[in-house]
């Protein structure tokens, strides 16, 4: 588009002029934009037909050359992956043949496997998988053959190994070759949870952050990245819990969850959220669904409200569990949310979204989730169940002029009829209360 200065007048100088001229240009950008959003790639503008141009696709001989150790796979070039390399012969990513592996990306060519004994398989990825390793039970100084048994009062549980692992305590096992600690002549076989102390020849429990799911074994496994277990003496790993939780909110949108969701809580956390919201905001809280055990005497407790002060005003309180969903608005502009849980039961807790919005649409927001007929029906329950409809939910509920933003179309694949026209009708009534 070119602006003529000559145009201007009087009426419109200059600059009335160029903004003139850049609002048709946002104008057609605009228009440009919704074609091809609609996968329409010809448009109108100012009473000329345009099409879209289609860029002609590049050639053979436009193929740039793949770095080394690259293959063309679909025309784009791919570093050899495991267990392969790049053949500058075939110029191609092949197999290792049987008797070498690769561990490593892009490469120009295989490892030879330690030991060319046993049958190796073509494309190994390590060398666990060349062959000709010791198998459990025996040992070599290398971990391939040949081997030897694992003498009297020792044994070896995994393949490929240089050296056999003691009973300890002066116990022998029956026989040569031995693959665990349970082959041991212990004096006595532990239980799940506790481990066989060689040195005192008794059962001690696995100390907390750690557990053993096995019978007969001489040690326990520590839990896994930041958890840890309530107590000791843990049989499974799913006893192993994050104990992470708390911390300031103030988003436009977020959660707070139990600790270890959606596992199990821990026992004896006490977890603290603050949401303080930008200004001029309100919050508003869905709870899906709440798990805590009812026989715990209200043991395990959520609370929400405006202060760490007991007689501070209270929006939400519970004990028990809810599985079906409940929406709410925060009865104070800030919150302070508390939960903890006892040494009794657990339970899988929850994950509560929250969402602030601006309080010019208070009487809205109120409208609705204080309207039974939101949570009348079970499809209605499922959406407030459903995190990608939620998501949905919450851009309307924050932000009410943005239900126009989603076509016909959207929402009747996202929601269900009747509650569309139920948000339809409470919105358009606000947004339009004249018409």
């Amino acid at each position: 588009m070119e602006m003529k200065e000559e145009e201007a007048s009087d009426g419109c100088d200059v600059d009335c002029v160029r903004e003139r001229l850049k609002q048709r240009l946002q104008s057609a950008m605009r228009t440009l934009r919704k074609s091809i959003n609609k996968q329409q790639f010809y448009l109108q503008f100012s009473g000329t037909e345009y099409e879209v141009a289609q860029r002609a696709t590049r050639g053979p001989e436009a193929v740039e050359a793949c770095s080394t150790g690259q293959g063309l796979r679909d025309g784009k070039c791919v570093s050899c992956g495991l267990g392969t390399y790049y053949s500058g012969e075939q110029e191609q990513c092949v197999l290792c043949p049987s008797g070498s592996y690769q561990d490593t990306l892009g490469q120009l060519s295989c490892e030879p496997c330690p030991s060319t004994e046993g049958p190796g398989v073509t494309g190994a990825k390590n060398v666990s998988q060349c062959g000709g390793q010791c198998p459990a039970g025996q040992s070599s100084s290398d971990g391939f053959r040949p081997c030897q048994p694992c003498p009297l009062g020792s044994y070896q549980p995994e393949a490929g190994r240089v050296l056999c692992f003691p009973c300890g305590g002066g116990l022998m096992t029956k026989y040569e070759g031995s693959l665990s600690f349970r082959d041991c002549e212990a004096k006595v076989h532990c239980a799940p949870g506790h481990h066989y102390n060689s040195s005192t020849h008794r059962c001690v429990r696995c100390p907390a952050g750690t557990y053993q799911s096995e019978f007969g074994q001489n040690y326990c496994i520590t839990c896994p990245g930041n958890t840890t277990t309530d107590f000791d003496g843990a049989t499974n790993v799913s006893q192993c819990k994050n104990q992470l939780c708390g911390g300031e909110l103030g988003d436009y949108m977020g959660y707070i969850e139990s600790p270890n969701y959606p596992g199990d809580y821990p026992s004896n956390v006490d977890c603290i959220w603050t949401i303080n919201p930008p200004h001029k905001r309100r919050i508003l809280i869905v709870v899906p669904e709440i798990f805590l055990p009812m026989e715990d005497e209200c043991g395990d407790v959520l609370v929400m409200r405006k202060s760490a002060l007991p007689t501070s005003i209270t929006t939400y309180e519970t004990c028990q569990t809810y599985e079906r969903p409940i929406a709410f608005t925060s009865r104070s502009r800030k919150l302070w949310i508390q939960f903890k849980s006892n040494e009794g039961n657990s339970g899988k807790g929850f994950q509560v979204p929250y969402v602030t919005y601006d309080e010019d649409y208070q009487q809205l927001i109120e409208d609705i989730v204080r309207d039974g007929r939101l949570y009348a029906s079970e499809n209605h329950q499922e959406i407030l169940k459903d995190k990608k409809l939620i998501k949905a939910l919450f851009d309307v509920l924050a932000h009410p002029q943005n239900y126009f933003r989603y076509t016909a179309q959207e929402s009747k694949e996202m929601f269900p009829r009747s509650f569309i026209k139920l948000l339809r009708s409470k919105v358009t009534r606000f947004l339009r209360p004249y018409k």
